[in-house]
C-alpha cells in the first residue's frame, strides 16, 4: 500500500488541525496531555462539540448519524486529536454496543438507542466479566430466566468501567445451561435504574474510583431488550470485541506518550547531563520508536484491508497485543526516567496548579498514576496471552 497521503487526505489533515485549534477545550486538553482524570462533564462537554461538527460517530453508517470516513482519515483523526490532547471518547456506547444494534438490533432498537447515544443522552457500560470469567468469558455465571415477557436476571459483573456514571449496561447473560457454555449465553439491554442494580466502587492503583462491581439480584429486564436471537449472544460478543481490540492498540497515544517520554528526557538532569544524552537510555527510546513505527505502519495496513467495510478480524488481537505492549513500554521508561520523582501518591503534588518543581508540576506529577493505570492494558479486551493464541489459530495455522 501507498504510506503517504494524498493531497485530499492532507486537506483533512488540514481541516481536523483548523477544527481541533477552534474548537478543543484548552482546559480539557490539558488534563489530557499531562494524564490527569477526566470529569463525566468534561466528556460530555467535549462530545457535544464532537455532535455538532458530526464527527462523533466515526464509523456508523451515515443513515444511522455517522460520518463516512475512509479509514485513513480515521487514523489521521486518531494521531490528530492523541497529539492535540483530545480526549478519548468513552467506548462502550459509540464504539461497542452500537455497531451491535447496527447490525444485529432491530428496527426499534437503532431508532430508540442509537440517537440516544448520539446526543449522549444514555451513558453505557459494559457487562462482561464476572469474579470467575473474565479472558474465559464463556464461564460467566450471570443468569437470565425468562419469566413471560421479562427476562429475570441475577448474578455479578466487575471491572464495569465508569459504571457509576452509566443509566445503561449491554449484558452477557446466560440463559440456557444446557448446551455447550458458548451457545447458551444472550446479550441483554438494561436499564441501570431498574430495581435490583446495585453498583459498589473499586478503587484501583492509581487511587481512582474508574470501576466497580454491578450486582443483580430479581431484575425484571423486557423481551425487547434482547439484542438478536436468545442464546446467540457469543456471536456478538466476538463482534464487539473486534472494534474493543483494535481501538486498544492505541497508537496515536502512544506516539503522544513517546513525544512527552522525549521532553521529559530533555529536562531530566542525569550526571550534568539531559537523560536522552544518555547512550542506554536513547537506545531504549529508539528501540520504542521503531517498534511504534512498525505498529503504524501495520495498522495502517489492516485498516485499508477492511475499507470496503466490516471489521478486522484476527488481525484486531495483533494489534491489540503490540499495541498495548509498545504503550506499557513508554510508560515505563517514563516511570524510570523521573527516577526519585516517581513517587506515587503524594496528593499535592498531582492537584491542579501546584507550585513545586517543575518536574512533579509539569511533567512528572501524574505519571506514577498512568503507570500502574495502564497494567491493566495487557488484560481487559481479551488478555494478551489469549490474544497471541487467537493469532497462532488464526493467523498462523497452528
Amino acid at each position: 500500500m501507498n504510506m503517504n497521503y494524498t493531497a485530499e487526505e492532507l486537506a483533512f489533515r488540514d481541516e481536523v488541525r483548523a477544527f481541533l485549534d477552534e474548537k478543543l477545550p484548552a482546559d480539557i486538553a490539558a488534563k489530557v496531555k499531562s494524564f490527569r482524570p477526566l470529569t463525566k462533564a468534561d466528556h460530555q462537554r467535549w462530545q457535544k462539540i464532537l455532535s455538532a461538527q458530526g464527527w462523533y460517530a466515526t464509523h456508523w453508517p451515515e443513515e444511522y448519524g455517522g460520518v463516512k470516513w475512509s479509514p485513513v482519515q480515521k487514523h489521521i483523526w486518531d494521531e490528530e486529536s492523541s497529539r492535540y490532547g483530545v480526549p478519548r471518547s468513552v467506548p462502550f456506547g459509540v464504539n461497542m454496543v452500537a455497531p451491535v444494534i447496527i447490525k444485529f438490533g432491530n428496527e426499534e432498537q437503532k431508532q430508540t438507542y442509537l440517537p440516544r447515544i448520539l446526543s449522549g443522552e444514555d451513558w453505557w457500560c459494559q457487562g462482561y466479566s464476572e469474579p470467575g470469567a473474565g479472558s474465559d468469558l464463556a464461564s460467566l455465571k450471570t443468569r437470565a430466566v425468562r419469566e413471560g415477557d421479562h427476562y429475570i436476571v441475577n448474578g455479578q459483573k466487575t471491572w464495569t468501567t465508569l459504571g457509576q456514571h452509566a443509566n445503561m449496561i449491554f449484558c452477557l447473560v446466560r440463559t440456557n445451561t444446557e448446551v455447550k457454555a458458548q451457545e447458551g449465553i444472550s446479550f441483554l439491554l438494561i436499564d441501570m435504574n431498574t430495581p435490583g442494580i446495585s453498583v459498589r466502587p473499586i478503587i484501583t492503583l492509581d487511587g481512582e474510583h474508574e470501576v466497580n462491581e454491578v450486582f443483580f439480584e430479581d431484575v425484571k429486564v423486557p423481551v425487547e431488550n434482547l439484542v438478536g436471537e436468545e442464546d446467540k449472544g457469543w456471536t456478538y460478543a466476538k463482534y464487539l470485541l473486534t472494534y474493543e481490540r483494535t481501538g486498544l492498540a492505541g497508537i496515536g497515544l502512544s506516539k503522544a506518550a513517546l513525544s512527552h517520554l522525549k521532553q521529559l528526557a530533555s529536562r531530566r538532569i542525569k550526571n550534568g547531563r539531559p537523560l536522552i544524552e544518555d547512550p542506554t537510555f536513547s537506545q531504549r527510546i529508539a528501540k520504542i520508536e521503531i517498534d511504534l513505527t512498525a505498529a503504524a505502519i501495520s495498522n495502517l495496513r489492516i485498516i485499508a484491508s477492511v475499507e470496503g467495510g466490516g471489521v478486522p478480524g484476527a488481525e484486531s488481537s495483533m494489534l491489540k497485543v503490540r499495541g498495548t505492549e509498545i504503550r506499557q513500554a513508554i510508560n515505563d521508561l517514563a516511570r524510570r526516567a523521573i527516577g526519585p520523582y516517581a513517587l506515587p501518591f503524594v496528593e499535592e503534588e498531582l492537584a491542579d496548579g501546584f507550585d513545586g518543581d517543575y518536574l512533579l508540576d509539569e511533567l512528572a506529577a501524574p505519571l506514577s498514576a498512568n503507570y500502574f493505570n495502564n497494567r491493566k492494558l495487557s488484560i481487559f479486551g481479551g488478555s494478551n496471552e489469549i490474544q497471541k493464541n487467537i493469532v497462532s489459530k488464526m493467523i498462523l495455522g497452528l
